[in-house]
C-alpha cells in the first residue's frame, strides 16, 4: 500500500471509493494512465492540495473558489488548457467528497498532459484533469502543530523567478522541496528551509513562512515563493488583531533571534516551529501571536467563527 509521511512516520495512505477523472467518477484503482502519461516523464502538470474539514455546522471545504482560481491560474502560466470550467470542477471537488463519505479529507485536484506523443512540444497531447481525495491528518505531525517543529536551512536553493514561475503550483518544481527535504529528514530534523537565490529566505518545501520580533509578523514578499491561500488567509486574521504585518525578505539569522516562527500550508495548516539550524526560538515553544493565529485558523475551518463563513463551502 502506498504511504505518506506524517512528521516522523510513515502513514499508509486511506484510500477512498472514487477518484474523478475527465468528468466521470471512477473506483479507486481504475483510476490510471499508460506508463507514457507526458507529464509522468517530464513533470509538467498543474495542481493543488485543498481540505475539507468537519464543522459544527457540517463539513465544509477552506477556500475552495481561492484554490481553484489558484488551479487555473498555474495552468494558464504554463500554457496548459483546461478543458472543463471553474465551476464544473469546484462543483466536481465537492461531488468527489460526497461520493466518497468524507467528513474531513484533503483534494488533490490536478490538471496534466496526457498520452500521446513524447518529446518536450506536444501541442496535439490531451490535458486531463482529475480529483482525488483521502483521510489525511497533520502534515507535520499533531506533536508538531502542539509543540512545534525542528527545522533546518537546507543546503538546496529555493528557484530563481526565471528559473520557474513561481506563480504557478506544478509538478516538476517540486523535485526542489523533494531534495531538500530528504536532505533534512536523514539529519534529524522535520522540515527543510530553502533560501532564494541571493540568499534570504523563501519557503519550506511546501509551506511559506513567518516570523515575529518585538510584535511585528514578517513574511516573504511574493517574489520567489508561492502565493499560498492560508498564507493570505493568516495575514488577513493577525491585520484584524491589530498585528502589524509586513512583506520583506529576512535572512536566516533573523529566524535565529526571531520570538516566534510558524509555517502556514494547505498540509502544515499552522506549524509552529521551535527551533531552527539548532537554535532554539524564542523560548523554544510557540508564542502567543502563533497560538492565537492558529486557534483563530481551526476556529473558522471547523465553522466556529461567522465572521469568516464566507471562507467556507458546504458540501
Amino acid at each position: 500500500m502506498p504511504s505518506t509521511t506524517v512528521g516522523d512516520a510513515p502513514v499508509a495512505l486511506k484510500e477512498s471509493e472514487k477518484i474523478w477523472l475527465d468528468g466521470k467518477l471512477v473506483p479507486w484503482k481504475d483510476a490510471q494512465v499508460h506508463v507514457l502519461t507526458h507529464s509522468l516523464h517530464y513533470g509538467l502538470s498543474a495542481f493543488e492540495g485543498i481540505r475539507c474539514y468537519k464543522g459544527e455546522h457540517g463539513s465544509a471545504i477552506f477556500r475552495l473558489n481561492e484554490h481553484v482560481d489558484r488551479l487555473f491560474a498555474s495552468a494558464h502560466i504554463c500554457l496548459l488548457p483546461v478543458p472543463f470550467g471553474k465551476k464544473e470542477i469546484a462543483d466536481a471537488i465537492r461531488e468527489t467528497v460526497r461520493v466518497n463519505k468524507l467528513a474531513e479529507c484533503y483534494i488533490r485536484p490536478i490538471v496534466f498532459v496526457g498520452y500521446g506523443d513524447m518529446g518536450l512540444h506536444v501541442p496535439d497531447n490531451p490535458t486531463r484533469v482529475a480529483i482525488a481525495a483521502w483521510p489525511w491528518g497533520a502534515y507535520l505531525g499533531e506533536d508538531g502543530l502542539k509543540n512545534g517543529i525542528r527545522a533546518k536551512v537546507s543546503s538546496f536553493t529555493r528557484h530563481h523567478v526565471n528559473v520557474s514561475l513561481t506563480r504557478a503550483k506544478i509538478a516538476g518544481y517540486y523535485v526542489n522541496s523533494i531534495m531538500a527535504k530528504r536532505e533534512v529528514k536523514n539529519s534529524g530534523y522535520d522540515e527543510a528551509i530553502l533560501l532564494d537565490p541571493e540568499g534570504y529566505v523563501s519557503e519550506g518545501t511546501g509551506e511559506n513562512i513567518f516570523l515575529v520580533r518585538n510584535g511585528l509578523l514578517k513574511t516573504t514578499p511574493l517574489t520567489s515563493i508561492l502565493e499560498g491561500i492560508t498564507r493570505n488567509s493568516i495575514m488577513e486574521l493577525a491585520r484584524e488583531r491589530g498585528v502589524k504585518v509586513v512583506e520583506e525578505r529576512f535572512t536566516r539569522d533573523e529566524l535565529y533571534i526571531a520570538d516566534e516562527v510558524f509555517m502556514t500550508g494547505t498540509a502544515a495548516e499552522l506549524t509552529p516551529i521551535r527551533e531552527v539550524d539548532d537554535r532554539t526560538v524564542g523560548t523554544g515553544k510557540p508564542g502567543p501571536i502563533t497560538r492565537d493565529l492558529q486557534s483563530a485558523f481551526f476556529d473558522i475551518v471547523h465553522g466556529r467563527d461567522a465572521k469568516h463563513a464566507s471562507w467556507l463551502s458546504p458540501l
